[in-house]
């Protein structure tokens, strides 16, 4: 049997209480204190994420830009240094090799933040598309990577770096800054709804921060209310609403899909005929009237026919609420639209909702 991967933090979770489980082979922990503490904590005060098992490449040389706008969704040209931008790399069919964010640290220095179990795949893709004058260099090994979530996440963070974190905009950041007595890359970002940062060390820097952090009144928070905050908030998990199979037009994400962009990007022409010809299905709310709860690959009806799937769900710890993404044919997708969803083979009504389906104050 192969080993577990562990992060730089994994030798401080029993510290905290973590309960551990396989996440696409990593030892990381579903919860500490538990998911719906967690998932408060976030969303009323702050939270602190252990997400290094994340992935990190870098594209360097002087055709980085062309690069990137091949393999890429989004315009990256129109990407400053200090700033990052959520995007999509897709197939030429269309369907999504990998959901990521790309930090311009300079001209033709770019760091690609990709998804954990995508790393290898998507590292050997960005090789195989790279032309002679661009440098792709998988770095996952040398960073430890923090994510400190919620409302009160500037307040912390201000008393342990050296960073101006009320000049930072969202996806702005900084670099070669203080944070807890060691080097960092700090950006305005995160994958829970709410303000926050992402840390980003080298690797044996990381549980000095992670300690300092946590002696501020903030919990450690595992896999499980990540997965709830991120969904609340109606954020893509690659696997469930995106995949090779579903587009980023179809997913909801065509935001960050520029279909008018010069050069072409791999699947810009499958994506501008899925377009012209007019989607077949969406990513939708749903919430369930009958009591029960929608999980991901639930089959969703319309009578007797079946018109889609869910991708994620859950009852919402924020509004006590049975919610779902689903996934269903474009003819059902209207507000208000009443659906069923199989559950342990019995239909379940629920009805079409508004997304996100929850929105932080400002």
């Amino acid at each position: 049997m192969t080993e577990l991967k562990k992060t730089p933090i994994f030798p401080l979770y029993e510290k905290y209480g973590a309960k551990t489980i396989d996440f696409g082979g990593w030892d990381l922990p579903v919860q500490f204190s538990g998911i719906k503490a967690e998932h408060e904590a976030v969303r009323t005060n702050a939270g602190l994420f252990d997400v290094s098992h994340m992935g990190e490449v870098v594209v360097r040389g002087k055709g980085s830009l062309d690069f990137l706008q091949k393999v890429l969704s989004n315009d990256i040209s129109k990407l400053k240094d200090g700033k990052a931008q959520y995007n999509i790399m897709c197939y030429e069919t269309g369907g999504v090799v990998d959901d990521l964010v790309v930090y311009k640290k300079a001209e033709d220095d770019y760091l690609l933040v990709v998804n954990a179990a995508n790393t290898e795949k998507d590292f050997e893709w960005l090789q195989r598309h790279a032309a002679e004058d661009v440098t792709v260099e998988n770095v996952s090994a040398d960073y430890g990577q923090l994510a400190l979530q919620g409302p009160n996440a500037e307040k912390v963070l201000t008393g342990l770096t050296d960073a101006d974190l009320g000049a930072l905009t969202f996806f702005g950041f900084v670099d070669n800054v203080q944070v807890a007595g060691v080097n960092a890359l700090v950006s305005r970002s995160g994958y829970t709804g709410e303000d926050g940062f992402e840390i980003y060390t080298k690797a044996e820097d990381a549980p000095a921060v992670w300690d300092a952090i946590l002696e501020k009144d903030v919990l450690p928070i595992g896999l499980g209310a990540r997965d709830t905050l991120r969904f609340e908030a109606n954020l893509a998990l690659y696997g469930q609403e995106l995949s090779k199979d579903i587009s980023p037009l179809e997913a909801g994400v065509g935001f960050a899909v520029k279909l008018q962009k010069e050069p072409d990007f791999i699947g810009k022409k499958a994506l501008i005929d899925q377009k012209e010809s007019g989607l077949t299905r969406k990513s939708v709310g749903i919430e369930l009237i009958d009591r029960g709860i929608p999980r991901h690959d639930y089959k969703v009806f319309a009578g007797d026919k079946e018109i889609g799937i869910v991708t994620s769900g859950t009852q919402s710890p924020t509004l006590g609420k049975n919610l779902g993404l689903a996934l269903i044919d474009i003819d059902y997708i209207a507000l208000d639209t009443e659906v069923e969803v199989e559950v342990r083979n019995k239909k379940l009504k629920a009805k079409v909702v508004p997304t996100p389906f929850y929105k932080r104050a400002k």
